[in-house]
């Protein structure tokens, strides 16, 4: 049965998922957002017609396993056949400097070696056009196959007979062979040593980048490979970043909770920012700073959308694709999002907070001045202005718009955070001005988002619902870790919105429904805030637990069902990874206490 138990691998501009026996099962071309070439993990039970897929079979085969090179993105995976063959394939995607510049091309490379035994192996590739509709058209060269679709012309570049990859005929692998699969060039020298150089270059890239990092003392492969993840969501050519590599995977089984995540939501990117930069990842938040500037600078009076395509312009307008049945048949499978038309508040914050480490981070080069400042402002009076109106919320709800707390919060951190970074460049004028928002904004929330029969903030303005994103009050600043309130709000949480050992983000029915499933990040900021609490036991128990979740790779998707522990929901979750990162960080003893 079609399963979430997927590794990634990417470099930047393509990623691709792999199932266990090293399927590729999804991959988009040229980019995240782009028509998904492989799709055979949206193809259905059914599978009518079998195509959108890149296996490499062994012959009576028994058994697999499956593991990354480590500190890398490489994955290799080893089939094994009834009489002791063996052979192993190794695939990435090239990403290493070359020339001054990152070499991250639109390819796929896959080596397949044999390890033992005298293994028969056939290849099926198949690549789909247009979400699955229609099967590429094949043409041949002497050592290549072209494949033609609608909108993308691939080259598979190969030392294998060309006539067995087209017939997709057994043959016995003697040594190995290679397959890139790119762009619609030459390759520029011999197959196998091309190959074998991009995978020596890239493995070092990542060994590299790896060794830069500064990872708390425990849990360190668990950050090192949600580490790896992030960053193999960010778009090397324009710093967006987006929030999962799938479209589609069900919040649910049969919710029709089905989005499209491969865009780049503001608040989802500062998150990520967030992580990377406390990892001392720094050039992620350089390019994505770029990102938001030029999104902002081209926006109608600094009005924010909560989602942008990778190039920084506006989503497509939201459809169902009829071609592909969906992840086990649940469909709808949509593309685009309907986000991109709400009205969410909170992005103001969000983007004035990504911003902000440019003005306070010496390892910068490029470091915030008085013009990026001011183009901050607009922001800013626009969070000063939206705070108390009605809005979609974190959760993107499609109902009818409430005035939730959480926006006004972010509203509030982006006011707060233009006060200290005025004040940090000697502008006291600016700094008084912006103080006074914050304050305002923040005696607004304190007044009519406290509820004092349940003894929480509640999740909007006069209500009595509860919200897990409520959990993030301390860690943005607006009240302080002994806070009464916010202590309050953490133990309502627990009762309201816990579910065994994991917490929805919240359990009031929305446009579709009782949310069935938990929201993974939601667990870990409870658990960040039992820490908070001085109930670190308890927290600790509680972050076992979700690392216990993760798929065989250490891969976490966005939602969990909390009675059998199976992962729903697009697939990497960016915010999942980003909420191991924080609790590992938080929970971890210092390296000084370890020893």
């Amino acid at each position: 049965m079609t399963s979430l138990d997927l590794g990634l691998i990417g470099n930047g501009t393509i990623g691709a998922l792999l199932n266990p026996t090293g399927d590729i099962v999804w991959a988009c071309f040229p980019r995240f957002d782009g028509d998904p070439v492989f799709c055979s993990l949206l193809r259905g039970p059914t599978r009518d017609a079998d195509f959108g897929c890149f296996a490499v079979e062994l012959g009576d085969f028994v058994r697999a396993e499956q593991e990354y090179l480590v500190n890398t993105p490489i994955l290799v995976t080893r089939l094994y056949d009834r009489t002791g063959g063996c052979v192993e394939i190794t695939d990435s995607a090239p990403r290493f400097r070359q020339h001054g510049r990152m070499f991250s091309p639109m390819m796929l490379v896959r080596q397949v070696k044999r390890t033992a035994g005298n293994p028969r192996i056939r290849v099926r590739l198949r690549p789909a056009s247009h979400y699955g509709r229609s099967r590429a058209e094949i043409t041949c060269g002497s050592n290549h196959i072209r494949y033609v679709g609608t909108d993308l012309v691939l080259r598979l570049t190969t030392d294998a007979s060309v006539t067995a990859l087209v017939e997709e005929n057994f043959f016995f692998l003697e040594d190995a062979v290679t397959l890139l699969l790119g762009p619609d060039e030459t390759v520029q020298g011999a197959v196998a040593e091309v190959g074998r150089r991009f995978l020596e270059e890239t493995a070092t890239y990542w060994r590299e980048w790896v060794g830069s990092l500064g990872i708390p003392f425990e849990w360190q492969d668990a950050v090192i490979r949600a580490a790896i993840t992030l960053e193999l969501n960010v778009c090397e050519d324009t710093g967006a970043i987006v929030a999962a590599m799938t479209t589609s995977i069900p919040e649910a089984p049969g919710s029709r909770r089905n989005w499209d995540y491969r865009y780049c939501w503001l608040r989802d990117a500062y998150f990520v920012v967030n992580a990377l930069n406390r990892l001392g990842a720094t050039r992620t938040m350089e390019r994505y700073l770029g990102y938001i500037v030029n999104v902002v600078a081209g926006t109608d009076n600094g009005r924010l959308q909560p989602v942008y395509g990778l190039s920084g312009r506006s989503v497509g307008e939201e459809r169902e694709i009829a071609s592909l049945a969906g992840y086990r048949g649940m469909g709808p499978v949509r593309v685009g999002n309907q986000a991109h038309r709400q009205v969410q508040h909170d992005v103001y914050g969000a983007a004035i907070l990504t911003a902000t480490h440019v003005f306070f981070d010496r390892r910068l080069v490029r470091r915030g001045d008085a013009v990026l400042f001011h183009r901050l402002e607009t922001l800013g009076d626009h969070a000063a202005t939206l705070f108390d109106q009605p809005d979609a919320g974190i959760w993107e709800l499609r109902g009818t718009p409430r005035v939730h707390t959480f926006s006004s919060v972010m509203c509030w951190a982006g006011c707060d955070r233009l006060a200290k970074i005025a004040a940090h460049l000697g502008l006291a004028e600016r700094a008084a001005h912006w103080r006074a928002q914050a304050a305002r904004i923040h005696q607004f929330v304190s007044e009519r988002c406290w509820n004092p029969a349940k003894d929480s903030f509640v999740a909007a303005a006069n209500g009595d619902t509860l919200d897990a994103s409520l959990l993030r009050l301390n860690e943005l600043g607006f009240l302080s870790d002994d806070d009464p309130r916010f202590v309050g709000t953490v133990r309502a949480i627990g009762r309201e919105l816990k579910r065994g050992d994991f917490v929805f983000r919240y359990v009031e029915p929305d446009d579709f429904g009782k949310p069935d499933n938990a929201f993974l990040v939601c667990t870990c900021w409870y658990i960040n805030a039992l820490a908070a609490l001085g109930q670190r036991d308890e927290a600790r128990a509680l972050f076992e637990t979700l690392l216990g979740a993760r798929n065989r790779h250490g891969l976490l998707a966005e939602h969990i069902d909390p009675r059998t522990r199976e992962q729903w929901g697009n697939f990497v979750q960016t915010y999942s990874m980003v909420g191991l990162i924080g609790s590992a960080i938080r929970l971890s003893v210092r390296w000084d206490q370890a020893f």
